[in-house]
């Protein structure tokens, strides 16, 4: 049916958009060309269509159940780097790796996490499948996630397969492969991480972000009991089809659920077209420029993400010695006495002890991880709304426990005391003198890292949701300080949540790199041979987290709260202007 030139048509049939008639004047340039008119008409057709559906899932208020399916993707995720963090140093150095050697190979979580994340999110923000931005991310590193788990599980049959089992080369060959898929684990869950954090900013409405985050830090929550769990009991007595060795087994069941909860939330959850945005950059694919665009956008990045950014530098020069050293931490306690009744054990009794001490100490961080899940269930429920606009859909939205809200507690402020609450466990070693006090210890961080795993999250997200809200249009901003920052003409990519959240983890991966040189100077200085007593070295490791803990709730102190003035999503029903835009 042909349409009159100028004219709106009734269907996207009625007209073809590879017509070569050029309007020198007229056309749309925010794709980078000219196009034609009925081009013109048609976009804004669909523009109008796409525009009103968006708006309405912005204004939407999300069940629990799509949040649930949303995030259910981290849990799986998380499970994988709990195989790799529990099990990874036995097993590496039960292949003969020697501890130093052993260091190396663990670099490659802060250099994976500061180059591979900000490297993924720039080139998702980019993406123009149609299907998603995210999607081919956490999919492509999903498969390489699990190739090299299974690869890492059975490096010792594949090398069999390749040398004879005399060869003086099979040790070193079995080495380099294990070291080669730590590596490229450490690469494509670092992808997948990319994908699906900038997967949930992209899906959750603007005034939903912190419950999102706060869904992902359940997700994480279960994926860490999991993992540790399965850790903890006797997998090839339970699965012995999965493999004849506790590592086989993690790694198959790691590699199960990174897969099983992928697919269920790529299904299930349906990404916009991102070629609504207009062509791809080209320039912003290019590796060699990769360095230049990160360093451009951590100058321009947002002044609250900024600050979020600071914050979890100085939080994670914390953690990190935590996370890696609590389990010996318990253990040194835990052998002390013995070591001091009897200081010449035989090796086979030292072996035994320390397989015990070891035991005792992953089964703190498994109560750490209850603790923290039940901390991800529960904290939320007392948090006062950080973002409720004015036009947000809230049927059904209330809940029988809002009486619990407590007045003037808000996420910035609960950070800012789970820091003081990790500073002053760290500190308590002071006193802390038996296996049960140091499982207590541990366990209470539990508090502060439930929210580690949300606060920080759902502040960028937030951020990130806002401002692209009023940059496309859905969101109105009345408050000049609110509208500070978001240039609506400038289509850049350091306003997308991939790039952002990139230099966010960025700030996450440098301080690991300070925490673990500080730490060996601790070692170096105050270390004492394996079996002499009076060794203080792991908890001076632990109080100098305290110490940066201290500093990350100063630098909270600096965060913006939250505020709604200003600030209402666009009525879908309002008038269209000119060019087909609210």
């Amino acid at each position: 049916m042909a349409t009159r030139t100028g004219s709106v048509p009734r269907t996207p049939k009625d007209v073809s958009e590879h017509t070569r008639l050029l309007s020198p004047a007229g056309g749309d340039r925010r794709y980078g060309r000219s196009l034609t008119i009925p081009e013109v008409n048609n976009r804004r057709q669909r523009s109008s269509v796409s525009s009103s559906m968006s708006r309405r899932s912005m204004r939407v208020t999300r069940s629990s159940w799509f949040l649930m399916l949303l995030t259910l993707s981290i849990g799986g995720l998380q499970i994988a780097w709990s195989v790799e963090l529990s099990n990874g140093s036995p097993y590496l150095l039960s292949l003969g790796i020697s501890k130093s050697m052993l260091a190396l190979v663990w670099v490659a979580g802060p250099i994976s996490g500061a180059l591979v994340q900000p490297y993924v999110g720039i080139r998702s923000d980019n993406c123009r499948v149609s299907w998603g931005k995210r999607k081919p991310f956490m999919i492509g590193g999903g498969i390489a996630t699990i190739i090299s788990l299974l690869i890492l599980g059975w490096t010792k049959v594949i090398c069999a397969w390749i040398l004879p089992a005399d060869s003086p080369a099979l040790p070193k060959l079995t080495i380099a492969l294990a070291v080669t898929m730590i590596y490229v684990l450490d690469f494509s869950i670092n992808t997948v991480q990319a994908g699906i954090r900038a997967f949930i900013v992209d899906n959750a409405p603007p005034h939903q972000q912190d419950a999102a985050n706060a869904w992902a830090g359940r997700m994480t929550g279960i994926g860490n009991v999991l993992g540790y769990l399965s850790g903890y009991v006797n997998l090839p007595e339970i699965m012995p089809w999965f493999g004849n060795t506790q590592f086989k087994v993690l790694c198959v069941i790691a590699s199960v659920a990174l897969g099983g909860t992928l697919a269920i939330s790529c299904s299930l959850i349906m990404e916009r077209d991102p070629n609504e945005d207009g062509p791809a950059d080209e320039k912003k694919n290019n590796v060699l420029a990769f360095f230049g665009q990160v360093l451009s956008s951590a100058r321009r990045l947002p002044p609250q993400v900024r600050k979020v950014c600071d914050t979890q530098f100085f939080a994670w020069i914390g953690w990190f010695p935590f996370l890696f050293y609590s389990t010996t931490y318990i253990g040194e306690i835990y052998v002390e006495p013995y070591y001091a009744a009897n200081p010449n054990l035989t090796p086979a009794e030292e072996n035994r002890l320390w397989e015990e001490a070891t035991r005792i100490g992953t089964f703190a961080l498994l109560v750490f991880a209850v603790v923290a899940l039940l901390s991800n269930t529960i904290l939320p429920v007392f948090i006062q709304p950080a973002f409720n606009p004015a036009g947000a859909d809230n049927e059904g939205a209330k809940h029988h426990l809002d009486f619990l809200r407590i007045p003037g507690l808000t996420l910035r402020r609960l950070w800012c005391f789970s820091h003081v609450i990790f500073a002053v466990s760290m500190w308590s070693t002071f006193w802390v003198k038996d296996t049960w006090g140091a499982t207590a210890l541990i366990a209470a961080c539990g508090i502060p890292w439930a929210v580690t795993l949300w606060a920080p999250f759902a502040l960028i997200s937030s951020d990130i949701s806002k401002r692209d809200a009023i940059k496309r249009g859905f969101l109105r901003s009345a408050t000049p300080s609110i509208r500070s920052g978001v240039d609506l003409d400038n289509e850049d990519y350091v306003d997308q949540a991939g790039i952002i959240l990139g230099l966010h983890n960025f700030a996450i991966a440098a301080p690991q790199v300070i925490a673990t040189v500080m730490s060996s100077i601790i070692f170096r200085l105050l270390q004492k041979p394996r079996g002499e007593t009076g060794d203080t070295s792991m908890g001076w490791v632990m109080r100098f987290g305290g110490m940066a803990a201290l500093l990350a709730a100063a630098m909270t102190i600096r965060l913006d709260e939250e505020v709604d003035e200003g600030l209402e999503f666009v009525d879908s029903s309002e008038e269209e202007d000119d060019d087909g835009e609210v």
